[in-house]
């Protein structure tokens, strides 16, 4: 029997009539703030996306149709998105890293902040999820652009971290204090934003045909973005040996790779390789595309990868093979000084511009009115997620089964008095405890509450 949907459909419509642009709020200093989270219209935003972006997920999963992606594009709601993607990013770089240095930061539950550390990962996950058409690509208008550069900027972030010899989650999370484990949290959680962008990217030059000359611009001169995919490819960040195992980032953990598996093409890695097909073959971006010297010394590069086993799993690669062997014979072009007057993004700007210097103020303002929550506030907001997460609706989409909360093993017990953190056995929750006490306790006072 298929799943039922998490809500019916008028009570979809109103949890998306909820997602609207932020206003411009201000703290009692004066200065601006894009950004105010858990206020009650944020609370309100964050968990309408939640709900969406769990239905949209569900939608996805059973291959029904999906309501929410027309709804989206129907009411102009991706546009709203996109901004407060961008304003969520600007939060965690400005704000979060001053919030954790002020002397008077000493939180006694750090789950208010991790949810708004995750709201940006629940924003770029829903727009991975209905990025998939194209026509939702085509609804975003102008602020395509800025999100072409919100996805150029995680992707530097994935060629800067290339992999490699990270620890496990188990050594990640020993011997750490609740806000040494938010920080390491909200790493590994930019980890995974990283890679939805990537995919993002990749279903935005699906639609390379029918971009803007200005995002045209953007993404081939400005970014040069077939260079830094490349570059992707060659550290392959979602990739890493560990005790000489292969292990590939996959469904949100790493996963160690079967012998016979290792030449199977990985699901990352073949978003990057239909990601470069459309950037160097589509005629649109071709007219537009500069192949200097350097571009051409770094495409060639792709040569070494496309083997005979690659093309059998990614049969249209050999005309990007014959692509290469052509430019590889074919004369280098100057950079092109073209005067060209074209749009440019102004989200991430116009944030920066309007709060430049009041960071410091900010970060103090939300210390004192936003995250210094009493014992009250924190049922009353328990008894909110609650309600928001539901857990039938979390383990319908689930792509496996759930992971201990201490060591990350397969789990098969819940907790038994909030619900919410699954165990491989009874020493783990012992162990787990000291942490997760307190926000074990909020949980089942919320349940209770309700």
């Amino acid at each position: 029997m298929a799943p039922v949907p998490l809500w019916p459909q008028d009570r979809i419509m109103v949890v998306f009539s909820r997602i609207q642009p932020h206003p411009h709020s201000r703290c009692t200093s004066g200065h601006p703030m894009y950004i105010h989270p858990f206020g009650g219209r944020w609370n309100k935003q964050h968990e309408s996306l939640e709900k969406l972006n769990m239905q949209a997920i569900l939608d996805a999963t059973i291959s029904q149709a999906e309501p929410i992606q027309e709804l989206l594009i129907n009411h102009g709601k991706i546009p709203t998105l996109v901004e407060e993607l961008i304003a969520v990013e600007m939060w965690k770089q400005k704000v979060f890293p001053v919030l954790c240095r002020l002397e008077d930061f000493k939180p006694q539950n750090t789950f208010p902040i991790y949810m708004v550390v995750h709201h940006e990962a629940s924003i770029i996950n829903l727009l991975e999820t209905v990025f998939f058409h194209k026509e939702v690509c085509e609804s975003a208008d102008d602020k395509v652009l800025d999100l072409v550069d919100y996805c150029h900027r995680k992707l530097i972030l994935l060629v800067a971290r290339k992999g490699g010899g990270d620890l496990s989650e188990e050594e990640q999370f020993q011997d750490s204090t609740p806000m040494q484990e938010l920080q390491k949290q909200a790493e590994m959680m930019e980890f995974e934003i990283s890679l939805k962008a990537l995919s993002v990217l990749r279903y935005i030059t699906d639609c390379v045909d029918s971009l803007s000359l200005s995002t045209l611009n953007r993404m081939l001169r400005t970014h040069n973005l077939p260079c830094l995919l490349v570059e992707l490819l060659e550290h392959s960040p979602w990739s890493r040996r560990v005790g000489g195992k292969l292990q590939h980032f996959e469904s949100g953990r790493w996963q160690t790779v079967a012998p016979s598996e290792q030449q199977k093409l990985n699901k990352l890695d073949g978003q990057v390789w239909i990601a470069l097909y459309n950037l160097l073959l589509s005629p649109e971006a071709r007219a537009r595309y500069c192949l200097t010297s350097f571009a051409k010394g770094q495409l060639l590069k792709l040569q070494a990868f496309l083997t005979d086993t690659l093309l059998d799993q990614l049969p249209n690669l050999a005309d990007l093979k014959g692509f290469l062997a052509h430019l590889s014979l074919a004369e280098t072009q100057p950079p092109k000084k073209d005067l060209v007057l074209e749009q440019i993004p102004e989200i991430w700007d116009r944030l920066e511009r309007e709060n430049k210097g009041k960071w410091q103020a900010i970060a103090k303002h939300q210390l004192q009115h936003v995250f210094s929550l009493s014992e009250k506030d924190l049922r009353q907001q328990a008894q909110r997620w609650a309600e928001t997460y539901r857990l039938d609706v979390l383990e319908a989409v689930a792509p496996e089964r759930p992971r201990c909360g201490y060591c990350n093993a397969e789990a098969s017990k819940r907790c038994s008095r909030c619900q919410n953190v699954w165990y491989c056995c009874r020493e783990c929750q012992v162990k787990h405890w000291e942490k997760h006490g307190k926000t074990c306790v909020l949980a089942a006072q919320g349940d209770r509450a309700k």
